[in-house]
């Protein structure tokens, strides 16, 4: 399922239902998560408070916030390691078999395989726990944006709101494993 979760963004329009069962879920779960933390007010406000350093892009910012905080506090919302977790997911994903499906014509795409020897090769995932990699994700990804941005500044706005992102990262995960009716992440 984390698989097709990570998916999610790799699909495009409202019609999915071309995609395996298992596939469907995970990028409707994919959604549902981004639409919660979209719409969660208190993160709502940190958006618009961080606006004026991040035009355009203070939601993506506040999302790869989010990804450095989890890595940060792994532990403290799953049993297993982060490392294990990742090598056990990476493990399964970079596998050819689990890349197609027996029933189903659908094979993940290339783009999105590459996507994943890069996580891989390149240790994106395990470097979130720290700062150098939310700044490397935040430059990298000011790059492949279509249009002028400052991404690659929010490591720097990170820093100045770290204590008011953390608090606010708490609840938000707090409300998400309600909402979501999971005591940990899956």
């Amino acid at each position: 399922m984390m698989l097709a979760n990570l998916f999610g963004d790799f699909v495009k329009g409202k019609d999915y239902t071309y995609l395996p069962k298992i596939v469907q879920n995970g990028v409707l779960l994919h959604r549902q998560i981004d639409d919660y933390i979209d719409n969660h007010s208190k993160v709502t406000e940190l958006r618009l408070k961080l606006y004026s350093s991040l035009p355009k892009i203070a939601g993506i910012a506040i999302d790869l916030y989010f990804d450095h905080l989890l890595a940060k506090s792994w532990s403290v919302h799953h049993n297993q390691k982060l490392n294990h977790f990742i090598d056990d997911f990476l493990a399964y994903a970079l596998n050819k078999k689990n890349q197609a499906f027996k029933n189903h014509s659908f094979v993940y795409p290339e783009r999105y395989i590459h996507l994943l020897h890069l996580i891989n090769d390149h240790n994106w995932m395990k470097r979130y726990v720290n700062i150098e990699g939310l700044e490397m994700a935040s430059k990298g990804l000011s790059k492949r944006i279509s249009f002028n941005n400052n991404l690659d500044q929010a490591t720097r706005v990170f820093l100045q709101n770290e204590e008011e992102i953390q608090l606010i990262f708490n609840e938000y995960m707090k409300d998400a494993k309600q909402k979501f009716n999971t005591p940990s992440i899956l």
